[in-house]
């Protein structure tokens, strides 16, 4: 039996990141960028205004002041999207909008608030200093500056960047295109009625949900029956995949033929136990190059084993760097007593409170009830030398995700 840690050393080892595809930049959301994505010109291109106002001279300025205004002839409008029609020369000033151009030979932006409008000039009653609300070419970034990193994910911002820079296709990494196969003659779908001995497959669509909840592709392929011919037409089909994932089956039960038939098939097993609790019945294999996963039938077991081992592994076949889930400390509220000997992952609700953060273990911790797991935000994780915490300790706890158990509102 492999530990939770060398698992995960043993999976990621196996996995390799997909290839890119060109795809248009919102195609590309949330996808991980394939090349480095570089500024053929600056931003802003040429220096322009931060403020509807008046471009002009500093120096000419100097002498004004609330009780010895200056007065600039205005020598036209510029509005934003246009190009100046001359340079300002001493005693002229320009009408300018945010976003405009600064024309050659002014160095400021009087916003306009300060000023009052004449007949074909305009009065300063404030000295403006030299750059004063003009926005420089380049300062944003210059031509040649790497903008975007290979290997970011591809966010709003991102995409805001690529259209900045002129990229409207990017080369991404592929999405990872996931079989799930639920294995079990007691498995029915879910608009079928689960007479006696019968229960919905309920996996099928919570791992083909947690695929999707990675950025990967769900391809579910239904229930294989309890028979070798049924699973193995099943992971044939499952081959056209990425990866594969199969629930149930993996155990040591008469019916348990999932590691059988991958080996038949060809698979190099590589484990197909770990040392923990939920997930204890969980094979790892690769079968044509491809990562095979085994998961546990009960369904709490699945979501577990996904979390800390298939997860991760469909990030880094995405492409991305950062594949795990925060680790946190919190406090304890209600002790925790576990059999050492396994990690033990503890369905919890993590909270934040003035004095921090607090994670309260749920009751009803088998791995066949599901509404603890709704209930759930996060799991504390107990090492396997250990037989629990008591209340109040400091303990490691793995946030669901880390939105969702700041049950705050944001006030201003």
């Amino acid at each position: 039996m492999i530990s939770v840690k060398d698992a995960v050393e043993v999976i990621l080892k196996e996995i390799k990141p997909l290839g890119v595809e060109s795809l248009d930049i919102m195609s590309a959301l949330g996808r991980v960028l394939g090349e480095d994505i570089a500024a053929a010109r600056n931003n802003p291109p040429w220096n322009n205004s931060a403020m509807d106002g008046y471009a002009l001279r500093a120096d000419d300025t100097k002498a004004a002041g609330p009780d010895g205004p200056v007065a600039l002839k205005v020598i036209y409008d510029l509005p934003a999207g246009h190009a100046p029609k001359s340079a300002v020369g001493r005693g002229e000033a320009v009408r300018i909008m945010t976003g405009a151009p600064v024309p050659e030979g002014a160095d400021s932006v009087i916003m306009v608030e300060l000023t009052e409008a004449g007949n074909g000039t305009v009065v300063i009653r404030s000295k403006v200093n030299p750059g004063e609300n003009i926005r420089k070419s380049g300062e944003d970034f210059k031509a040649g500056d790497v903008v975007i990193r290979k290997g970011a994910v591809i966010r709003p911002a991102e995409i805001s960047m690529l259209a900045t820079v002129g990229a409207p296709f990017v080369f991404a990494h592929k999405r990872p295109r996931v079989a799930v196969v639920s294995t079990g003659d007691e498995l029915v779908d879910i608009n079928e009625a689960p007479h006696m001995g019968k229960i919905t497959n309920s996996n099928g669509y919570a791992l083909s949900a947690l695929v999707a909840e990675c950025g990967a592709v769900p391809l579910p392929l239904g229930i294989a029956r309890d028979t070798r011919e049924s699973l193995r037409a099943k992971l044939e089909a499952a081959m056209e995949a990425d990866c594969i994932i199969s629930s149930g089956g993996v155990s040591v039960g008469d019916y348990d033929f999932v590691k059988d038939v991958l080996k038949d098939m060809g698979s190099q097993m590589i484990f197909w136990k770990v040392a923990m609790k939920p997930g204890k019945p969980l094979a790892f294999g690769v079968i044509g190059g491809k990562p095979a996963f085994g998961l546990p039938g009960n369904p709490v077991s699945s979501m577990v084993a996904f979390e800390q081992f298939v997860r991760p592994a469909l990030l880094k076949m995405s492409g991305r760097s950062s594949i795990f889930r925060a680790a946190l400390n919190a406090r304890l509220t209600r002790e925790i007593k576990v059999k050492p000997g396994r990690m033990n992952f503890v369905r919890a609700e993590l909270k934040i409170e003035d004095a921090g953060l607090t994670v309260t273990p749920l009751d009803g911790q088998g791995s066949g009830i599901i509404s603890t797991t709704v209930r759930a935000n996060s799991y504390v994780i107990v090492p396997e030398d250990s037989s629990g915490f008591k209340k109040d300790e400091t303990v490691k706890v793995q946030p669901f995700d880390e939105s969702t158990f700041l049950k705050t509102s944001c006030s201003y």
